[in-house]
């Protein structure tokens, strides 16, 4: 938000200098991101008018100047094919200084000496975006005649500076230039002078211009005022006009566009204009886009409308997209006569869907989607026929259009002064209060103890008390108020079991090699495909979000492995050769029968994610020291043949207590591929919830063992399809209590063995905690096991 100085003191009866300004304002709320000043460091540029243009006789495109500066006729070579006799025009003079340091010195060009230059406006300091069109390539033509050799900075008024603001979101009354004077009017306690608005004369009636207007859709418009111009003359502005919007960062364009312009800089409401003459049957309805419509905007570019715009439409056609920009079809021409002024006020988060999906962003827009008050419709728009009458633009038509159904009145907020004192821990006196509070426009009656104010339409963002105790916080100043230590009850400090859990567990996985990653949340749908999951799979329930970033940010995820698998294949695209990985995420579940407002189950999951140098059992045997060290101990793996993301062969389901706490095992090489990883990949997830509700993190120590170990080996041959867990527990059961660690040490397919068989060999280690453990006590438990094992799996002990 730029503030012009000058403009400001004209609703502000303030002498201080831009310094003391901008600092108090920083002070009291108003962030200011710099002061620019207007002369730009401008010297020795005067006023002069051209007596006569000739060609130069060495260089078709030059031109030899005789120019008239008051009391001496220069020789100046220009370049001007925008220039004629009788202009007036600025001139830099030898030894002239202009924007950014350029110094003007005597000098030749093609063997004519040039006595100085004529002047655009951009070697008078202004930025190219905002110099009108027909100045943007030429000499600044001055707009009528001036005292010869007077000071362009006078005639321009290029005095005094331009603050240059930062509005938060919740502060839209601040985007204008009485917004802003209010703040002033507040924090140096001055009374705010409102610009006049009341119109001279009259004439004719409005009905005999506009048959009907309505508001189709009120739910995207709560009000809807305009004002008829007639005998409109369309031309540039007057030089005062243009030179206020190229201040305030705005580019003049036509006298109707530019009063629109500053009442939308002085107000903070957006307006329009419409040449009412291409409004189809002088009928204006503000209703929701219909399917397939399009309109071509006024840059020209054909954009396609969907139901959920709003739009305003004659009796044919949309003319405007709402609150955005106007259409191409109703633009202001040279020829147009009669004009249709509309100021409304539209739904904020409707203009800021609209706005961002169709990727066209305006000054219009970015006020309207930050909330205008309906209340100030009117005022903005009496304000421009005002100024159309100052100009000369047009005779203003008696009557307007007013569609206001639901009036948006004052509320109340009761105020405690004694709440404020101690929410600041200041002692502000309440007269001090009712005071800051009047100038800021708030209307406060004391009664009964309490303040009961009354907030007025245009500050939506005062809803509580406490949102008044900062209003007195800021306007009183913080930096005024006596430092003091912090008043409260004593607290102590901690983590939940939950969080206590997880930062345990992460220790644990580090230990183990792991690397923490962190994905995002949002995932695409495309993600499903990708790792092979059925049509019905209740992991592709899954939750949409109502404005993505994107497709591939669309939906929540319900499963860690696409995000692993991300990126996983990202390293080993960038060569790395071994990745180990693990990330404790969220996945969200929506609910089996969905009720308005109910949020979806969050769920922290486990994923673990590796290849290179890896095998099934490099994940298992991590799994399992993993959840040893969480307290979990005993798990059953048992295969897994229907889960396509991973091999059928390789993969087992993690049981605890007869509960399923996940999966681990080999990706499948189709799931594998489609994520261009070319290394065998291995993947576990689990179910973390259940996991930290299943561990136990209390240890009990236990003396070392007094009497020695005795170990043994088994070597057995079985099925291909029989799970070496199975074998284990076969093992546990019939060791009578002596048995202290079971280990696979091998696990054999080859040419020495049948096809459809394959050798595996434990190490068992034997121990009593009583006495020493004696050859054949050891051996009748270990034969019992092998006969077990043999009865059980049909299995044969391998020699």
């Amino acid at each position: 938000m730029l503030l012009p100085v000058k403009w400001l003191k004209e609703y502000v009866d303030i002498d201080e200098e831009v310094k003391t300004l901008s600092d108090k304002l920083n002070l009291s709320g108003s962030h200011v991101e710099s002061i620019i000043s207007l002369d730009r460091g401008i010297k020795k540029v005067v006023v002069g008018k051209i007596l006569n243009i000739e060609k130069h006789p060495n260089a078709d495109r030059l031109s030899i100047t005789k120019i008239d500066v008051g009391g001496e006729v220069l020789q100046i070579v220009t370049g001007a094919n925008n220039i004629k006799i009788g202009d007036y025009v600025p001139v830099a003079l030898i030894g002239a200084r202009l924007s950014k340091g350029v110094k003007i010195g005597k000098g030749k060009l093609r063997g004519v000496e040039s006595d100085g230059m004529l002047c655009s406006l951009k070697e008078l300091g202004f930025e190219d975006s905002i110099i009108p069109k027909a100045q943007r390539d030429g000499i600044f033509i001055l707009d009528k005649e001036y005292p010869l050799g007077e000071d362009i900075n006078k005639i321009l008024n290029l005095f005094g500076e331009v603050i240059e603001f930062e509005i938060t979101p919740n502060r839209p009354d601040c985007l204008s230039i009485i917004g802003m004077a209010r703040e002033v009017c507040a924090t140096f306690g001055k009374k705010l002078n409102y610009p006049p608005e009341e119109i001279n004369e009259e004439f004719d009636n409005i009905e005999n211009y506009i048959n009907n207007v309505k508001i189709v859709d009120n739910d995207l418009c709560s009000r809807y005022y305009g004002k008829v111009i007639k005998d409109v003359k369309i031309q540039s502005s007057p030089l005062w006009l243009q030179l206020r919007l190229m201040e305030a960062g705005v580019r003049p364009i036509n006298n109707i566009v530019d009063i629109t312009n500053y009442v939308m800089l002085e107000y903070g409401v957006p307006l329009h204009a419409f040449d009412l003459s291409k409004i189809a049957g002088r009928e204006i309805y503000i209703r929701r886009a219909v399917e397939g419509e399009k309109i071509t905007t006024l840059d020209g570019a054909e954009r396609n409308l969907e139901p959920s715009d709003l739009v305003i439409a004659d009796g044919k056609k949309p003319v405007a997209i709402a609150g955005i920009m106007g259409g191409f079809d109703t633009e202001i021409t040279e020829s147009t006569n009669t004009i249709f002024i509309e100021s409304a006020q539209f739904n904020k988060r409707n203009i800021r869907l609209t706005s961002k999906r169709l990727g066209l962003r305006t000054e219009a827009s970015s006020r309207f989607e930050r909330g205008v008050d309906p209340n100030l419709c009117e005022k903005a728009c009496r304000r421009v026929c005002r100024l159309a009458e100052l100009i000369g633009v047009g005779k203003i038509i008696e009557n307007h259009i007013d569609e206001y159904e639901k009036k948006k009145e004052k509320w109340v907020i009761y105020l405690r002064p004694e709440r404020v004192n101690k929410i600041l821990g200041s002692d502000i006196k309440t007269d001090n209060m009712i005071e800051i509070l009047k100038n800021l426009e708030l209307e406060v009656e004391f009664s009964e103890g309490r303040l009961k104010v009354l907030v007025p339409t245009f500050r939506d963002d005062l809803k509580i008390e406490v949102d008044l105790i900062e209003e007195i916080g800021r306007i009183y100043g913080f930096h005024n108020m006596k430092p003091a230590h912090l008043k409260g009850i004593l607290t102590k400090g901690g983590k939940s079991y939950k969080n206590a859990a997880e930062d345990k567990s992460k220790e644990i996985l580090k230990g183990l090699g792991l690397n923490e990653i962190t994905t995002y949340s949002f995932v695409s749908p495309k993600c499903f495909d990708k790792i092979n999951l059925h049509e019905d799979s209740i992991k592709r329930r899954y939750i949409k979000l109502i404005n993505p970033l994107g497709e591939d940010y669309s939906v929540m995820r319900t499963t860690l492995i696409p995000n692993m698998m991300e990126v996983l294949s990202r390293n080993f695209n960038y060569g790395v050769d071994r990745a180990y990985a693990y990330e404790i995420g969220n996945i969200f579940i929506p609910t089996e029968f969905p009720i308005k407002d109910k949020l979806p189950l969050e769920k922290r999951t486990l994923c673990i994610g590796m290849y290179g140098e890896a095998d099934f059992y490099t994940i298992k045997g991590i799994v399992e020291e993993f959840l040893a060290n969480v307290g979990i101990k005993g798990c059953d793996y048992l295969r897994e043949e229907n889960y396509p993301t991973f091999h059928p062969g390789r993969t087992a389901n993690v049981i605890y207590n007869n509960r399923v706490l996940g999966v681990l095992g080999e990706i499948h090489p189709d799931v594998a591929k489609n994520y261009d990883i070319k290394e065998r990949t291995y993947i576990c997830e689990l179910d973390f919830d259940s996991i930290v509700e299943e561990a136990v993190f209390e240890r009990k120590y236990k003396a070392l063992p007094k009497y020695p170990a005795v170990e043994r080996d088994i070597a057995v041959v079985i099925n291909k399809d029989i799970s070496v867990g199975e074998i284990e527990k076969v093992i546990w059961e019939n060791g009578k209590d002596i048995i202290e660690e079971v280990n696979l040490f091998d696990v054999y397919t080859g040419d020495q063995i049948l096809k459809d068989k394959k050798s595996v060999a434990f190490s068992i280690v034997y121990r009593s905690d009583k006495k020493t453990l004696t050859d054949d006590e050891v051996s009748r438990v270990h034969n019992n096991i092998i006969e077990k094992i043999e009865d059980t799996f049909d299995a044969k002990l391998r020699s």
